[in-house]
């Protein structure tokens, strides 16, 4: 009969109980199996606050350190003072509180020969909860006793789970304001909030809503590698669970699985689910809400740290924009600055040439026009001796007439904002006139100008411009070159070029004379053959036109007395068609 009452109340698995209603662990550890029979006897019934009993039994001291590694949460152990040893049982409590550092649960001793153990040298030297001698222990008792034990548990293990949960809330804290991009940070929350609440592979998911687009920034468990997703690729019914969250204005912590809303100042809203299997005790939604309260500070914090990296790209970029403006305004006020300087060292050069060069011819006419006035006062007037005079200003005053002229056209070569009207053009039709033009100056020093062109070059560019370049070319030639000469006059193709080459029978160039030849007034070692002016600006002239088309002026020479050949070459690409 009592075998059977035995098993009528046996223990139920701790396994059987919802959480909700998990048993309250109480082990009994003592040598005397009839007390372990009793206790549960007495006790079969007994519950509080919804919760059962669950026995777990030990009959030694070396058992009961055995069975308080297997059972980290028993509530309360009734625990027999003498059993191998005399002092067995006062050990074994050592053990619990000092090596296994477990100062929750409650201990009650319970002794058959009180002597042996003097209740307050027990009581002051070891940490117990009650002693109680076992033939005092009747049902009421034990039923007071267990009562006050469990109460007592139950509140340190509050403050327990309290204390464990505010240091795991502040070293989550720490970890979250530490992350700076809002993915990171979501990703955190989520592991630390299963960390929190002692469940480290809960299924969870946070989303994060900017405008109308709502996205998962972070998951774990059966969500893990939804991160970066949209909101509509979440399975429902956790999408609608979403949904709900950031348009509502609370947290749902009283159903599974939980839920968290997280409002910004930056006005993002932000969600989180997460199912640890079970609903939440008061610790921990207390625990829970007092962590969701520090989330908005820590994603404002990120996304603030976010919009001011964004600014400072964006700043970053528009500092190179800005530099790279100011770079090129330096350029062209450094460009406008040598055109100036190249204006400046021009008006010296002209300045000197109408004080060098100029001021001679003027002070022949002076002297002729006074003269003139001599032979005037004179009776009889010798008209032999005034055209005489008359022919040396006439003379003198072309010689000026064509200087400043030339004065003039390298002035304008030499304007900043000079353009070229390009129009299809023939070359050596062009040629053909100029030396057509310079043939009866040529005659006169017995020159002959001969023309070897190939048909049909045409290329587009300013035709009155290409026609100076080549009367200078020509002008040279005919300048320079001895009386009796032959010049020739070649306009061909060489290669990619269109040449227009002017072949004298002149003094030559030196070395010397080649690298400064087209420089603004450069006065070489060759003289005008006839007696004619110079400026030294033709050929400057023409290396000026060739390049506003594109082209180059070139001079070769096989050195002193040995002729020169002066081209313009202009690219053959500008004309045909």
């Amino acid at each position: 009969m009592a075998d059977d009452l035995l098993h009528l109340i046996e223990d139920v698995p701790a396994e059987a109980f919802s959480r909700d209603a998990a048993p309250w662990t109480i082990a009994i550890i003592d040598d005397n199996a009839a007390v372990h029979e009793g206790t549960r006897f007495a006790l079969y019934d007994y519950t509080l606050n919804g919760r059962p009993l669950r026995f777990v039994s030990a009959f030694s001291a070396r058992e009961g350190r055995a069975l308080f590694r297997e059972e980290p949460d028993i509530a309360v152990v009734l625990l027999d003072v003498v059993m191998e040893s005399d002092n067995a049982g006062l050990e074994l409590v050592d053990y619990i509180r000092k090596e296994l550092r477990n100062e929750t649960v409650r201990i009650v001793l319970r002794t058959g020969q009180p002597g042996q153990a003097p209740e307050r040298r027990i009581v002051l030297d070891y940490d117990i909860n009650d002693y109680k001698a076992k033939t005092e222990l009747t049902a009421d008792k034990l039923f007071t006793t267990l009562t006050a034990a469990l109460r007592s548990y139950q509140q340190l293990r509050n403050l327990t789970d309290t204390r464990r949960g505010l240091e795991r809330i502040i070293g989550a804290a720490a970890d979250l304001f530490g992350r700076t991009s809002a993915p990171l940070l979501s990703q955190s929350t989520l592991e630390q909030l299963g960390e929190i609440l002692g469940a480290r592979s809960a299924d969870g998911i946070l989303v994060l809503r900017k405008g109308e687009d709502t996205t998962v920034l972070a998951a774990t468990g059966c969500y893990s590698g939804s991160e970066g997703l949209a909101l509509s690729s979440v399975p429902e019914p956790v999408r609608a669970r979403l949904l709900s969250l950031l348009d509502g204005m609370s947290h749902e912590l009283n159903s599974i699985p939980l839920g968290i809303r997280i409002g910004t100042v930056a006005g993002v809203d932000a969600a989180l689910s997460l199912d640890i299997g079970r609903e939440l005790t008061e610790v921990e939604r207390k625990l829970v809400e007092l962590f969701a309260s520090r989330l908005p500070v820590a994603f404002d914090n990120v996304l603030l740290h976010e919009a001011l990296q964004d600014a400072n790209a964006r700043l970053e970029e528009r500092v190179i924009e800005r530099t790279a403006e100011l770079t090129a305004a330096n350029e062209r006020l450094g460009a406008q600055r040598a055109m100036l300087r190249r204006a400046n060292a021009f008006k010296d050069e002209v300045l000197g040439k109408v004080a060098h060069d100029l001021k001679n011819p003027l002070g022949v006419i002076l002297g002729r026009a006074e003269i003139l006035s001599d032979l005037l006062d004179e009776a009889p007037v010798s008209v032999v001796s005034l055209r005489e005079q008359l022919a040396h200003i006439r003379s003198t005053t072309r010689k000026l007439t064509g200087m400043v002229d030339e004065l003039i056209v390298d002035a304008m070569n030499d304007a900043i904002d000079i353009t070229i009207r390009r129009e299809p053009l023939d070359l050596a039709a062009l040629a053909a006139e100029v030396v057509s033009a310079n043939t009866p100056l040529a005659e006169r020093k017995g020159q002959t100008i001969h023309l070897e062109s190939d048909s049909d070059i045409v290329l587009e560019g300013d035709q009155e411009r290409l026609r100076e370049a080549i009367d200078n070319l020509v002008g040279n030639a005919v300048k320079y070159s001895p009386l009796g000469a032959a010049i020739i006059v070649r306009v061909d193709l060489d290669q990619e070029e269109v040449v227009c080459s002017v072949i004298d029978q002149g003094p030559g160039l030196c070395p010397e004379d080649i690298g400064r030849v087209f420089g603004r007034f450069q006065r070489l070692s060759a003289k005008p053959t006839g007696g004619e002016s110079s400026t030294g600006l033709g050929l400057s002239i023409v290396k000026r036109i060739a390049e506003l088309h594109g082209g180059r002026a070139t001079a070769v020479s096989n050195g002193p007395g040995l002729g020169s050949v002066f081209s313009l070459r202009l690219p053959a690409n500008q004309g045909e068609g």
